[in-house]
């Protein structure tokens, strides 16, 4: 496989809280332009995973690389300003308008048009500009608030999107909108994403690839048609089932 092609990294990654191990020696490639979404029970290290491309989380040990960049040799700081992230929460600031709020990451970058590149960002993820723009996070609705994050992240125009369990909040037809929105935006961009989700139909739907962990364990790599034909063990293919993902015989 060609480096040139490999978006993001994870290399024999191992992490521990305590007595607790959330990832253990875990590797991972995301391709350009793929959709992985990280799937598994609570506690299986999903979001930890996560949080290591971005280092909001500092693994113990192993290597993460960003494109062709040794990420734990980067300034973090300056390495989050490259990288797209959506919370669960959304994590607005409440005493920012939208727009401001939108703003942030071009801002901090320097760019010169954050205005235009925050109006441009609110438009792509569904919202009107100048309806939306002056409002507060605490006048919108949940999911007004994650179109927001959003378009947060997408302001800058990253080349790798990282979402924590983005749409898992939301009630049932607000989060199939965003579910569309998010598909529909991704296809327009082609941005390298990393979905965490503990729902598999949500995983099959919008990944292109699906990571299934289980206690800080990497157990299966695939296409979502891969997956749900070939689960790799019975830990698979039980996860599949529960779900009620059909899975062949």
């Amino acid at each position: 496989m060609p480096a040139s092609r490999v978006a993001l990294s994870a290399v024999d990654v191992s992490k521990r809280f305590g007595d607790v191990v959330a990832l253990d020696h875990v590797s991972l490639e995301v391709l350009q332009g793929a959709c992985v979404a990280l799937v598994g029970e609570s506690g299986s290290g999903k979001s930890t995973l996560l949080r290591c491309f971005n280092r909001l989380t500092e693994p113990d040990s192993g290597a993460i690389r960003v494109g062709d960049v040794d990420a734990m040799s980067t300034d973090p700081i300056q390495l989050r300003r490259g990288i797209g992230y959506v919370p669960q929460d959304g994590g607005l600031l409440p005493h920012w308008t939208v727009l401001r709020n939108v703003e942030l990451v071009p801002r901090l970058n320097g760019r010169t048009d954050v205005a235009d590149r925050a109006r441009a960002a609110l438009e792509l993820v569904g919202l009107d500009a100048p309806e939306f723009g002056a409002r507060w996070p605490r006048d919108l609705s949940g999911g007004q608030r994650q179109r927001v994050a959003m378009a947060r992240a997408l302001a800058d125009e990253p080349k790798v999107l990282l979402l924590d369990e983005p749409f898992g909040a939301l009630d049932a037809i607000t989060r199939s909108e965003l579910q569309e929105m998010f598909a529909s935006v991704r296809t327009r961009l082609g941005t390298t994403s990393v979905l965490v989700t503990h729902d598999l139909h949500e995983a099959t739907m919008l990944a292109t690839c699906i990571a299934v962990l289980h206690h800080g364990r990497v157990e299966q790599v695939a296409p979502p048609s891969t997956l749900v034909a070939e689960p790799a063990n019975a830990y698979v293919r039980t996860l599949l089932e529960r779900a009620r993902v059909t899975v062949s015989v």
